[in-house]
């Protein structure tokens, strides 16, 4: 079995999400970071890891905005999950993206779970949802780093990731992992 996924210094899929609070939309193909932008995909509403992460990561905007870097959280979630995650969750300026498809989600290299009833904080899954996944995406729409988990622990610590992005910076550090077969 083969599975596609994102290379990096090769170009990603393009992104495009409505934005809660208005229904703006993101374009990817339209953002001018000065250094990356970072997408988080998280699970959605029924996540109570998510919620944690999220608020983590709306601690520290400041921090990655001064190293150039801007940020936006997708889920699969309708708009009224996505806006009841914003507000529940306390995520003032973290923009929230929403209806990320499940098409999408597989473009991405997303893992696609199926619901199972209500979580353990009573909230019922969608039918279908992706897993978690954080990218750093360069101005010129080609892949600089990607994770993505089956599960919705153990993901990237967002004080990791500003340390190493600042190391990346000031070292011009190359992106890694970009054989895609084998060389003779």
């Amino acid at each position: 079995m083969t599975s596609e996924r994102l290379m990096p210094r090769q170009p990603v899929p393009d992104l495009r999400v409505r934005l809660t609070g208005g229904g703006e939309v993101w374009r990817l193909g339209e953002r001018r970071p000065q250094h990356f932008s970072m997408i988080v995909f998280y699970r959605g509403l029924h996540c109570p890891i998510c919620s944690t992460y999220l608020k983590d990561l709306e601690s520290k905007l400041d921090s990655f905005e001064l190293k150039g870097i801007e940020v936006i959280a997708v889920s699969c979630d309708t708009q009224d999950r996505a806006t009841e995650a914003k507000s529940k969750w306390s995520l003032a300026r973290l923009p929230i993206g929403y209806d990320f498809g499940i098409e999408q989600a597989r473009d991405w290299g997303l893992y696609i779970s199926s619901g199972r009833g209500k979580t353990s904080i009573g909230i019922e899954e969608p039918q279908q949802f992706s897993e978690p996944g954080v990218f750093l995406i360069r101005p010129d729409r080609t892949l600089y780093y990607g994770a993505v988990q089956t599960m919705p622990f153990a993901r990237p610590s967002f004080a990791d990731l500003a340390k190493a992005v600042e190391f990346a910076i000031a070292k011009d550090y190359p992106a890694r992992g970009e054989v895609a077969s084998a060389r003779t």
